[in-house]
């Protein structure tokens, strides 16, 4: 049987703003500790993304040891994980979730509304406020980070190359934004998994994860073309939805590391 290793970990600190590539995290309830804990929201309180604003692609993220470095060009601000809020807790959407967030200082606001030439803001979602997993799928009331519905996604390395042996220009793992990748095993087998081990750490999958436009944005340029969703969609569609990757639950809440050995329950 083939060994499946556990070979990339990455956070999306900011929702929808670049990764951060680790060699360990701390899996907590609404997913990898720092995951999609920030977020842009406009006027409204409704959430950001790159499906509307590609450009959020350009701004990358990087840990410097009491908080995050967000960088656009030559211009960086400070995004500290223990004083960022300006107290003001506001409603905020994510689809169709209405959760209380904190807004960050005005200075921080002003640096990503100048960048991305809209007002905006920067909130924070508190570790203790409840934003549900849908119900269909929740194991026990667990919650979800602002992550787009589940805590964790999980992408085999084998499905990515299946994938990228169909285009003409392969695409990076970067496209599709997922928290863990492996080694090893056969194409799309994600998708069946239900009760899985990382290390110690025991997971449940959940759903395929149905994909959209922002996988067609360039992560580098943030410009958005029609690949790899065109030819995703011509062979894993499934009723309206396109899949690839899996979301999943956690169980356990121990630190995972890459190297970990995966086991299939």
């Amino acid at each position: 049987m083939q060994t499946r290793i556990l070979s990339e970990i990455w956070i999306y600190p900011v929702k929808s703003l670049g990764g951060i590539r680790l060699s360990t995290a701390k899996v907590m309830e609404k997913g990898l500790q720092y995951d999609r804990r920030w977020m842009l929201v406009d006027e409204n309180g409704k959430f950001m993304t790159q499906r509307t604003a590609p450009k959020m692609a350009l701004f990358a993220v990087k840990w410097q040891g009491q908080g995050f470095y967000v960088t656009y060009g030559d211009d960086a601000v400070l995004l500290p994980t223990d004083d960022l809020s300006s107290g003001k807790i506001i409603k905020a959407v994510v689809w169709g979730d209405s959760v209380d967030v904190l807004e960050a200082n005005m200075s921080i606001n002003a640096w990503f509304s100048e960048r991305l030439e809209m007002s905006c803001r920067l909130v924070s979602f508190p570790e203790g406020n409840p934003r549900l997993i849908d119900p269909h799928f929740r194991i026990a009331n667990e919650s979800v980070s602002l992550a787009d519905g589940y805590p964790i996604l999980i992408i085999g390395q084998a499905s990515l190359d299946d994938l990228n042996n169909r285009l003409e220009t392969p695409v990076p793992t970067n496209r599709f934004r997922p928290n863990l990748v492996f080694t090893g095993g056969s194409p799309y087998e994600e998708d069946t998994w239900k009760e899985f081990s990382v290390g110690t750490n025991r997971f449940m999958g959940a759903k395929p994860c149905a994909r959209c436009v922002l996988t067609t944005v360039d992560q580098a340029t943030g410009v958005k073309g029609r690949e790899p969703l065109l030819t995703l969609s011509r062979y894993r569609k499934q009723g309206d939805k396109i899949n690839f990757g899996e979301n999943v639950i956690p169980i356990d809440y121990h630190e995972i590391h890459e190297g970990d050995e995966i086991t299939i329950s």
